[in-house]
């Protein structure tokens, strides 16, 4: 009797360490959460463009109680381009192209991965993730979680 209760214990850590080491794939307005995670890892996992290929998600953090909102768009184009197709008054030129700066474009990111911030104390860091964080997925798209 006490060699099935110690395997059985045995096996429910496993389990427990199994699905804080990585959360999964989170369809739209599902939950998961990770519990003092060195990092998590937030994916996207591609979609619909029905949010313009953006994944959308809430995360809320134990340590200082806030929700913070954070967007994944690999589809969305962010900055200035270089060169043409300005706005009226600049001739055919953009704001870069009038004051001889280089293209700014970038592209939005696929992935994020959050670290905890021990240089402060008692969560008073915005960026804190130690205790649980639970992430909420609130948009159309798929995302893929990795508590590490």
């Amino acid at each position: 009797m006490k060699k099935v209760a110690l395997i059985s214990l045995v096996v429910a850590v496993a389990i427990c360490f199994a699905a804080t080491a990585f959360a999964g794939s989170l369809a739209p307005g599902q939950m998961t959460s990770c519990n003092n995670a060195k990092s998590i890892t937030l994916t996207h996992g591609g979609g619909s463009s029905a949010d313009r290929t953006n994944a959308n998600l809430v995360v809320w953090k134990q340590a200082n109680a806030t929700t913070v909102p954070i967007t994944l768009g690999p589809g969305d184009h962010n900055g200035f381009p270089g060169t043409g197709g300005g706005s009226a008054g600049y001739k055919g030129k953009n704001g870069n192209d009038k004051v001889k700066m280089g293209t700014k474009h970038i592209m939005g990111r696929k992935s994020v991965t959050l670290y905890p911030q021990p240089n402060f104390s008692r969560g008073d860091s915005i960026g804190d993730i130690s205790g649980e964080v639970r992430i909420t997925n609130t948009g159309t798209n798929g995302v893929s979680v990795a508590c590490n």
